[in-house]
């Protein structure tokens, strides 16, 4: 399984298993999603008298939910031109979506 955060042309943030779809010339295609779910990220800021913003005082909720909901279907393929880049998650957002999903 290899799970990965999928950033779409449309912004939208998937984690994924992702693999690639490879064409008779041995070229990517696209890439095959299975069980993505959409990646939701709540930042919130706490200020202080001088209103400044570090770091220190951020604290970041996130929330997973499967992308498109209205389907049985648990693998999508989306074409190479649609995403814009794939990326490792976080070790703790990989725990998570492991979680949800039982895998």
């Amino acid at each position: 399984m290899s799970i990965k955060l999928v950033v779409l042309k449309s912004g939208e943030t998937l984690i994924s298993d992702v693999k690639e779809l490879i064409s008779e010339e041995k070229e990517a295609v696209a890439y095959i999603l299975t069980n993505p779910h959409k990646v939701a990220v709540r930042t919130e800021v706490l200020l202080t008298e001088e209103s400044v913003i570090d770091d220190d005082r951020r604290e970041v909720q996130v929330s997973l939910s499967p992308w498109i909901m209205l389907t049985e279907d648990d693998k999508f393929t989306v074409p190479l031109e649609w995403v814009v880049t794939v990326c490792e998650p976080l070790k703790t957002i990989t725990e998570m979506y492991k979680e949800k999903t039982n895998g």
